[in-house]
């Protein structure tokens, strides 16, 4: 089992939503950014402190060389990673960051409308766009404050 599933396994067993996982080689870095979308207010403290000490453990039993680990909430911009993400967040400001530019643009701000197959629809101005989930390079909620 990979690293990765492994922590997915962890988190999700724990009854949170795994959002991310980065590892950074050099400094030997695990960070993962978890949700909680039961909770109205997301993720808290004690949720991270709970999966910390899980995933301390775990790293001990299946013997993962690494020197720290960071788990932490996805925050208010929220990465949009799975396409589960496209349609819960529905409705919401996103900012998107395409691979390959539509025109000459890479780059939308604009409401998500949701996905339907593996097209990603955006209202942009008026105008609904759609491109392929396999072209976004990167998505982000747009916080309301």
């Amino acid at each position: 089992m990979s690293l990765q599933e492994l922590i997915e396994s962890t988190v999700t067993g724990l009854g949170y939503e795994l959002v991310m996982v980065e590892l950074s080689p050099r400094s030997r870095l695990v960070r993962v950014f978890m949700d909680a979308p039961e909770k109205p207010r997301g993720v808290d403290v004690e949720d991270c402190a709970t999966v910390s000490n899980q995933l301390t453990h775990l790293f001990q039993v299946e013997n993962i060389d690494y020197d720290r680990l960071e788990v932490s909430s996805p925050g208010l911009d929220r990465p949009l990673v799975k396409a589960a993400d496209y349609t819960r967040f529905a409705g919401s400001q996103v900012q998107i960051k395409l691979r390959m530019p539509i025109g000459e643009r890479r780059q939308f701000n604009g409401t998500l409308i949701g996905i339907e197959g593996d097209q990603v629809q955006l209202e942009l101005g008026g105008n609904t766009i759609t491109f392929p989930l396999s072209n976004i390079d990167k998505a982000r909620l747009v916080p309301k404050f």
